[in-house]
C-alpha cells in the first residue's frame, strides 16, 4: 500500500512538471497561444501554497480564520519594497544608501517574507487565545480588513506603499544571477518565462506538502488535532494549547507570506484590490471544499476553485453571445462557480476529498 502512494506521488509530480511542456507543445502546432494557460497554472500553484497555510490554522488546529489574505498581502508589498526603485524615489537618504536600488535575490525574498508574516500571525494569534468560533473569525476578518486599509491609506505623510496606486516595476525573481523574466534555452527547448515561474512555485509546492506531511504526523500536529477535537481535554492531557495555537497561526503565516512574495515577483505589481476579503473567503472555500486537514482534498480544492474562474471565462463569453449579450459574462462566470460549489457541498459535505479518519463513528465494540 505504501509503494502505490510513493509510486501514485512520484507520478502527480512528473504529471505537474510535463504539464506545462504537453500545453506548449500542443497550443504551439494548433497555432494558438498557451501563456494564458500556464499562468493559470501558476495562479493555481499560488492558492494551492496559500490553501496549505490555511489548512494549518483550519483544518489541524481548528481556528476559523478569515484574515488569511492579510499575510498574503504583507509577502506581496515586503518583496515590491524590497525588489523595486519605490524606496529609492521616495526617501533620499535610502537613495544614498542604495543608489541602484535593492535587488533581493530569492533565498532572501523567501526567509524575509515567511519571518515577517509569522511575527505577525503571532502578533494576531495572541489576543485571541480566548476566542472561539463565530467570534473569532470575526476578529480574524477584522485583521485582514485593518491590513488592507493600512496599505490603502500609507502614502501620507509618510509614503510607504504608494496607497491605492499601488507598486510597480517589481524586479523579477532572479536565482543565481538569472532573471526569470528571460525564456531559457535547454537541449532546444525553449522555456519562456511563464513557465520558469511555474516550475519554481511547483518546487515550492512539493517543499510546502512535505513540511505540511511532516507537522501532521508529529507530535505538534497531533496536538493540534487534540485542540480541534476538544480543546479542554487536550488542555487537561497537558498541552499548552496557548502555545500550540500561537504556533500553528505563525505556521499558516509563513506560507501566506511566500505565496505573497511570489505573487508580487510574478505580476510586477501590488496594490490593496488584490488582497479584498473575497480573497480570503475563496482561501477558506478551497480548504473547506476540497476535505478540511487532508492534504490531498486541499491541494484539490485549491487547483479546482483557483483554475475554475479562469477556465468557465472561456464558457461565459460564448454563452453571452448567445443571449445577445443581454447576460453579463463576468456576472454569469460567478453563477456558474456558485452553482458548481452549492451542487458539489450538497453532495459530498465533508469536502470532495475528506480525511479518512476525522469524522469517523465509533463502532459499537470500541464504544463498548
Amino acid at each position: 500500500m505504501l509503494k502505490n502512494q510513493k509510486l501514485s506521488i512520484v507520478l502527480i509530480i512528473i504529471g505537474a512538471a510535463l504539464l506545462p511542456l504537453l500545453v506548449q507543445a500542443g497550443l504551439t502546432a494548433a497555432g494558438m497561444g498557451y501563456s494564458g494557460w500556464i499562468r493559470i497554472g501558476c495562479t493555481a500553484l499560488l492558492y494551492v501554497l496559500l490553501a496549505l497555510g490555511l489548512n494549518i490554522v483550519v483544518g489541524y488546529a481548528g481556528l476559523l480564520d478569515l484574515g488569511f489574505v492579510a499575510f498574503y498581502a504583507i509577502g506581496a508589498y515586503l518583496f515590491a519594497l524590497m525588489a523595486s526603485p519605490h524606496l529609492s524615489e521616495t526617501f533620499q537618504w535610502f537613495a544614498q544608501m542604495f543608489p541602484n536600488g535593492l535587488h533581493t535575490p530569492l533565498w532572501i525574498v523567501i526567509p524575509a517574507a515567511a519571518g515577517l508574516a509569522a511575527l505577525l500571525g503571532v502578533l494576531l494569534g495572541a489576543p485571541t487565545l480566548r476566542l472561539r468560533g463565530d467570534y473569532l473569525a470575526i476578529v480574524t476578518l477584522g485583521f485582514g480588513e485593518i491590513i488592507r486599509i493600512f496599505m490603502n491609506n500609507l502614502d501620507h505623510p509618510v509614503n510607504i506603499t504608494n496607497g491605492p496606486k499601488g507598486i510597480g516595476n517589481i524586479d523579477p525573481i532572479t536565482f543565481f544571477g538569472y532573471s526569470l523574466r528571460k525564456p531559457l534555452d535547454i537541449f532546444g527547448i525553449t522555456l519562456p518565462s511563464v513557465t520558469l515561474y511555474y516550475y519554481l512555485f511547483l518546487v515550492l509546492v512539493i517543499i510546502s506538502v512535505v513540511i505540511c506531511h511532516r507537522l501532521e504526523v508529529s507530535r505538534v500536529g497531533r496536538a493540534w488535532m487534540a485542540i480541534r477535537e476538544d480543546e479542554i481535554a487536550a488542555k487537561a492531557m497537558g498541552i499548552n494549547t496557548r502555545n500550540m495555537k500561537l504556533l500553528a497561526f505563525a505556521m499558516g503565516a509563513t506560507f501566506g507570506g511566500v505565496s505573497g512574495a511570489m505573487f508580487g515577483a510574478f505580476q510586477g505589481f501590488v496594490s490593496p484590490e488584490s488582497f479584498s476579503l473575497m480573497e480570503s473567503v475563496m482561501i477558506v472555500a478551497m480548504v473547506v471544499l476540497g476535505g478540511m486537514g487532508h492534504l490531498p482534498g486541499v491541494i484539490l480544492g485549491a487547483v479546482l476553485l483557483a483554475a475554475l474562474p479562469e477556465v468557465l471565462r472561456y464558457v461565459a463569453g460564448p454563452l453571452q453571445a448567445m443571449t445577445d449579450g443581454r447576460l453579463d459574462s463576468a456576472i454569469l462566470r460567478q453563477l456558474l462557480i456558485a452553482l458548481a460549489m452549492i451542487i458539489i457541498m450538497l453532495m459530498r459535505p465533508r469536502g470532495l476529498w475528506p480525511a479518512p479518519e476525522h469524522g469517523k463513528a465509533a463502532t459499537p465494540a470500541a464504544a463498548t
